[in-house]
C-alpha cells in the first residue's frame, strides 16, 4: 500500500469582532449579585455576557453549531434559557457558564421563550407553529400544544391561573388551559400578524402589538363558572358572527371563538388602543419585571416608553377627577355628578418619553433600579449595545445614554483582511473604519476612520497600512499614531484589488476604471516635520478593455495576472506589460485568484461557483472544481505549498489540494456569506470575515487529517441528520389533535434506546448462563466458579438486573419518553419484570413509575392481551401503589418539617427585629434626657 499524503487539520481558535448578533433578543441578567449591570446577548452560536459599566465581556456561554435565535433569563437570575435555529433549547447556569439541561422538541428555530413566575416551567414557541411546555426541574417535556398556523411570536404564563397565552404571525392570540391542555379562547381582532404582547395591571390587561401603529388593549376578567343563563347568549353571539363577517366590521369590534363555551375561564374585551408614533409594525413589545413600564419599537431607531399606573394611582386620579367634576357641577349649579367618571386608556398608560438610538433597534430590555431609575439596554442593527438611563423623578424625564459597547467590532460588514509579516497583527476594514487586532489576545489595538474599504495590505515593516476604497482612493495610515498620513485619488472607480510586489518596493492596484496602476514606495520630506515619511508614487499604468476585479503578481515578479469583468484572466509580462496568456472558461467573472509559491499554478475562483486550476507555463486548465453552493468570494494559497483555501457566499471555507484536485476539509462556523479571508505568512492561521458581523480565527494543529476518515465522518453526520428528519413515531390510539408529546426523535434518543436494548439482551444472556451454571453445579454436586461478564466487572461486579437499572438512569430525563417510544415491544415484558423487582427494592421510584406508565400507555393493547404479563401487572400494581404512597409520606413529612423550621426562623427574626427597635428607642430616650439636662444646666 502506497503512503498517503498527510494533511494537518485546521481547528476553530476564536470568534471576535462581534459585539452582538441582531437575530435574537437581549436580556439583563443577575450576575455577582447585581441587576441592571450585566446583559446577555446572542453572538452567532454563543451567548456573550457584557458588563455595561466597564464595556468588557465577562462570560461566554458556548454553543455548538447552530445560531442563537432566542434568550430568556430565569426569574431567580441563576439560569439562562437559550433557543437555537435547529429547535434545541439549552439552559445555562450563569454561575458556572455550563449547560445543565438540553431540550429537543422543535423542528425549526425557537422564536419565543418564557419562564413561569417560579422558574419551574419553561414555554417555547417555534417557527414550526407549535408551543411546548417543559418541566425545568425534572428536565423533561410536559406536552406540545398545536393550533397556530404560523410562526409563534410570544408566549406568556399567567401567575395566578394555570393558563398560557400565545400569539403568532397567523394574526391570532390563543388562550390555553394547562390543566386540560386545550385552547379555550381565540382572539381574532387583529388585521395583521401579532408581533408581541404584554400583561399589565396584575394580569388584568393585555396589550398586543401588530403590523400597524396601534397597541391594542384588552381587559381581562377571570370567570370560574359560567351561569346557565349566560350560555344561550354566548351561543347566540357565536352563531351570529363569523370570521368572514368580521372583515366588514370596525377595528374596535372583536370576535371571540370559544371552542368550549361551558369551560370559559377568561373574558377578553377590547378597551381601546394606544397610538404609537412609529408608522410601521411592532418589532418588540415588553415590560419591566414589575409591569410598571411598557416599551416598544418598530423597524426604526426610536424606543417608545410608557408608564402604567398602579391601582392606588388610578384611585387617586379618579378621586381628583371626581373632585373637579363636583366643583364644576357646583359652579354650574347642576346636580351631583354621577359616578360615571372614568379614566381613559391614555390616562392609565401614559407616554413617558421616546429614546432615539444611534441606529435601528433590533431588541431591548428594561429594568427598574431600586433608586427609581429606569435602565434600558438596546441591541442595535450595527453591532452595538447601548445603555440608557431615565431619571423618573425629573419633571420632564429625558433618557441619557450611560454607556455604549462598540470597540469589539465594526459597524458594517468587513470587506478586507490582512495579516502582518510577523503573524501577530490582523487588519480588518469595513465601510467606516479600519481596525488592527492582536492575534493572540484578540483585542482591538487601533481603530481608524476610513472610507468604504475594499482591499488592504500591510506596508513592509508593518508600521503602515494601505486601504483601497470604493471611491477610488488609496489611504495610507500610520499605525503608531493611528492617523491618516496620505490620501491619493488612484482610480476613477472602485479600487477592487491591491497586491504587494514580491520585491516589496511597491504594489499594484486594479480598479473599476479599466486600469491597472503600478506604484512604488518612496520617502518624502514633510513640511511640518524634519523626518521623512513614507509616500506612494504612481509609476506605470496598464489600460484594459474591461473593469479589473483582481490582480496578482507571480512570486518571481515576471508575470502579472489580471481578472476582468468579461470572465477571463489575462496574464502580462511585468517588465514590458506585453500580453502573455488568456485564461478563459469561467461562465461568470473571476472574483478572486492566487498564484502558488513556485509560480507553476494559478487558481481562479468565480461567481459561477467553480474554482479552476491552471498551469502558468501554457495556460492549460488542469481541473475545474465545483467549490461552493454560491459565488466564490476569496481564494488564497497556503504559503510554501500547493494547498489553497476558498471562501464562498454559502458561508463555508474549504481547503483544497491543487496537485491531487481533492477537497481536504470544510471549516464550518459562519452563518452567512463569507466576504474575505487572509492566511498568515507562516500558514498557521486563517482569519475570515462574514456578513454575520463576526471575524473567526482558525489555527493549524499538529493533528494529521486522513481523507478517508474525514469522508466517513461526513457520511455519519449526514446519516444522523437524515434520522432527525424522519417521520416521528406514532403512539397507538393517539390522534393528531391539539396536544402531543413534547420530545422528538433524534440520534441521541435512538442511541439511548439501543443502549437499553443491549442491556436487556445482556441481562437475558447472563440469566440463561446463570441457570445453566446452577444446573451444572447441581449435577457436579459442588460449586463451580462462574465467569463474570467483563461489562458487569467494569461496573463493580453488579448483577445483570442492576446493570439494566444503571443504563436506565443514564438516559437523559428529556429523552426518556422518546427513547422508550422507539423501543421494540419484545423488550417490554423483560423491562416490566425488572421494574417490579426495582420498585420492590424502593430504588428510583419516581423515574421507574414515569417509564412504567409511559410503556403501559403506548403498549396498552399488547400488554393487556398478553396472558403471561397478567401476574406481572398485578404485582406491579401492588408494589407501585405502596412505594409511591411511602414516597409521598416522606415528602409530606419533609415539607411539614421545613415549614416548621421556616416559621421558627421567621419568629426569631421578628423577635430580634423588635429587640433592635426597642434598643434604638431606649438609646434615643437616653440621649434626649441627657440633652435636656445640659440645657437646664446652661439655663
Amino acid at each position: 500500500m502506497g503512503l498517503t499524503r498527510q494533511y494537518l487539520r485546521y481547528e476553530p481558535a476564536a470568534l471576535f469582532g462581534l459585539v452582538a448578533s441582531a437575530r435574537a433578543g437581549l436580556a439583563f441578567v443577575a450576575l455577582r449579585g447585581e441587576r441592571g449591570r450585566y446583559v446577555a446577548v446572542p453572538a452567532c452560536e454563543h451567548v456573550f455576557v457584557w458588563d455595561t459599566r466597564k464595556g468588557e465581556k465577562v462570560l461566554i456561554l458556548k454553543g455548538l453549531k447552530q445560531q442563537v435565535s432566542c434568550l430568556c433569563p430565569s426569574p431567580d437570575g441563576l439560569h439562562l434559557a437559550v433557543g437555537y435555529e435547529d429547535g434545541a433549547i439549552r439552559v445555562f447556569n450563569l454561575l458556572s457558564g455550563e449547560s445543565t439541561v438540553t431540550f429537543n422538541g422543535h423542528r425549526a428555530a425557537v422564536t419565543a421563550l418564557q419562564y413561569d413566575h417560579l422558574g419551574g416551567r419553561l414555554v417555547s414557541g417555534s417557527k414550526d407553529t407549535e408551543v411546548i411546555v417543559w418541566d425545568v426541574i425534572n428536565e423533561s417535556g410536559l406536552y406540545r400544544l398545536r393550533g397556530h398556523k404560523d410562526v409563534i411570536t410570544q408566549a406568556l404564563f399567567l401567575k395566578e391561573k394555570n393558563l398560557l397565552v400565545t400569539c403568532a404571525k397567523d394574526t391570532l392570540v390563543k388562550w390555553w388551559d394547562l390543566d386540560t391542555q386545550h385552547c379555550f379562547k381565540t382572539l381574532v381582532g387583529h388585521r395583521a400578524e401579532v408581533w408581541g404582547m404584554a400583561l399589565l395591571s396584575e394580569e388584568k390587561r393585555l396589550i398586543t402589538g401588530s403590523g400597524d401603529s396601534e397597541l391594542r388593549a384588552w381587559d381581562l376578567t377571570y370567570i370560574q363558572e359560567v351561569k346557565d343563563s349566560d350560555e344561550p347568549e354566548s351561543k347566540k353571539s357565536k352563531g351570529s358572527s363569523s370570521p368572514g363577517a368580521e372583515e366588514n366590521t370596525e377595528e374596535d369590534e372583536t370576535l371571540e371563538l370559544d371552542e368550549h363555551p361551558e369551560e370559559r375561564i377568561v373574558k377578553c374585551s377590547k378597551v381601546g388602543s394606544i397610538m404609537r408614533e412609529g408608522r410601521d409594525r411592532v418589532v418588540t413589545l415588553g415590560t419591566d419585571r414589575m409591569g410598571k413600564f411598557l416599551a416598544c419599537h418598530g423597524t426604526d431607531a426610536v424606543l417608545e416608553v410608557f408608564s402604567v399606573l398602579s391601582e392606588e394611582e388610578i384611585q387617586k386620579k379618579l378621586e381628583k377627577k371626581m373632585k373637579k367634576a363636583r366643583k364644576k357641577a357646583k359652579q354650574n349649579s347642576e346636580e351631583e355628578p354621577e359616578k360615571s367618571v372614568e379614566l381613559s386608556l391614555q390616562e392609565e398608560i401614559q407616554r413617558v418619553t421616546n429614546v432615539k438610538a444611534s441606529s435601528k433597534i433590533k431588541s431591548f430590555d428594561l429594568i427598574l433600579s431600586p433608586k427609581g431609575e429606569l435602565k434600558m439596554v438596546l441591541l442595535l442593527q450595527n453591532n452595538v449595545i447601548e445603555l440608557y438611563s431615565l431619571d423618573l423623578s425629573a419633571q420632564v424625564p429625558q433618557a441619557v445614554r450611560v454607556s455604549r459597547i462598540t470597540i469589539g467590532g465594526h459597524r458594517s460588514d468587513v470587506r478586507t483582511l490582512a495579516f502582518s509579516s510577523d503573524n501577530i497583527a490582523i487588519l480588518s476594514a469595513a465601510a467606516e473604519s479600519v481596525k488592527i487586532w492582536n492575534r493572540s489576545t484578540l483585542q482591538c489595538i487601533r481603530t481608524m476612520e476610513c472610507e468604504y474599504a475594499l482591499c488592504s495590505l500591510f506596508v513592509p515593516g508593518d508600521r503602515q497600512v494601505i486601504i483601497g476604497t470604493k471611491t477610488g482612493k488609496l489611504q495610507l495610515y500610520d499605525l503608531a499614531s493611528g492617523s491618516l498620513i496620505e490620501t491619493l485619488d488612484a482610480h476613477d472607480g472602485a479600487v477592487w484589488s491591491i497586491a504587494l510586489s514580491p520585491d516589496q518596493h511597491g504594489f499594484v492596484t486594479g480598479g473599476a476604471d479599466k486600469c491597472v496602476k503600478f506604484w512604488e514606495f518612496e520617502l518624502v520630506k514633510d513640511e511640518s516635520s524634519v523626518q521623512k515619511r513614507l509616500s506612494m508614487k504612481h509609476v506605470r499604468i496598464l489600460q484594459l478593455d474591461e473593469d479589473v476585479l483582481c490582480v496578482r503578481y507571480s512570486p518571481n515578479q515576471k508575470l502579472l495576472a489580471v481578472s476582468l469583468l468579461d470572465c477571463t484572466v489575462k496574464v502580462f509580462y511585468v517588465d514590458t506589460l506585453k500580453f502573455f496568456l488568456s485564461l478563459y472558461g469561467h461562465k461568470l467573472p473571476v472574483l478572486c485568484m492566487d498564484i502558488c509559491y513556485d509560480g507553476t499554478l494559478i487558481a481562479t475562483g468565480s461567481a459561477d461557483r467553480n474554482v479552476k486550476i491552471w498551469g502558468l507555463d501554457f495556460g492549460d486548465c488542469h481541473r475545474s472544481l465545483f467549490a461552493h453552493d454560491d459565488s466564490v468570494m476569496y481564494l488564497q494559497f497556503v504559503p510554501k505549498s500547493h494547498l489553497f483555501f476558498t471562501a464562498g457566499k454559502d458561508g463555508k471555507i474549504k481547503q483544497w489540494d491543487a496537485d491531487k484536485f481533492e477537497h481536504i476539509q470544510t471549516l464550518e462556523g459562519h452563518h452567512q456569506e463569507v466576504w474575505c479571508l487572509a492566511l498568515s505568512p507562516n500558514g498557521d492561521y486563517v482569519v475570515s470575515a462574514s456578513h454575520d458581523k463576526s471575524l473567526r480565527l482558525w489555527e493549524r494543529t499538529r493533528e494529521p487529517l486522513i481523507l478517508e476518515e474525514e469522508r466517513e465522518m461526513q457520511r455519519e453526520a449526514e446519516y444522523e441528520e437524515s434520522v432527525a428528519k424522519e417521520e416521528q413515531p406514532v403512539v397507538a390510539g393517539e390522534t393528531q389533535g391539539e396536544t402531543g408529546l413534547a420530545g422528538k426523535k433524534t440520534i441521541e434518543t435512538i442511541k439511548a434506546a439501543e443502549r437499553i436494548m443491549e442491556a436487556v439482551e445482556l441481562y437475558r444472556e447472563e440469566t440463561a448462563k446463570l441457570k445453566e451454571h446452577n444446573a451444572i453445579c447441581k449435577a457436579a454436586g459442588k460449586e463451580v466458579p462462574f465467569p463474570v461478564n467483563p461489562i458487569l466487572r467494569a461496573y463493580g461486579n453488579i448483577t445483570p438486573s442492576a446493570y439494566v437499572l444503571e443504563v436506565f438512569k443514564k438516559v437523559k430525563s428529556s429523552e426518556l419518553e422518546e427513547s422508550l417510544l422507539v423501543l421494540p415491544f419484545s423488550y417490554v415484558p423483560d423491562l416490566l419484570r425488572l421494574f417490579n423487582e426495582y420498585i420492590q427494592l424502593g430504588s428510583d421510584v419516581e423515574l421507574l413509575c414515569r417509564a412504567l406508565l409511559f410503556l403501559l400507555k403506548i403498549h396498552f393493547g399488547q400488554i393487556t392481551s398478553n396472558q403471561m404479563l397478567v401476574t406481572v401487572i398485578e404485582n406491579l400494581k401492588k408494589t407501585t401503589i405502596s412505594r409511591v404512597s411511602e414516597a409521598r409520606d416522606v415528602l409530606g413529612f419533609n415539607m411539614a418539617g421545613l415549614q416548621f423550621l421556616k416559621r421558627e426562623i421567621e419568629a426569631r427574626d421578628e423577635v430580634t427585629f423588635f429587640a433592635d427597635a426597642t434598643e434604638r428607642f431606649e438609646e434615643k430616650k437616653r440621649k434626649r434626657k441627657k440633652k435636656e439636662k445640659m440645657v437646664l444646666a446652661v439655663l
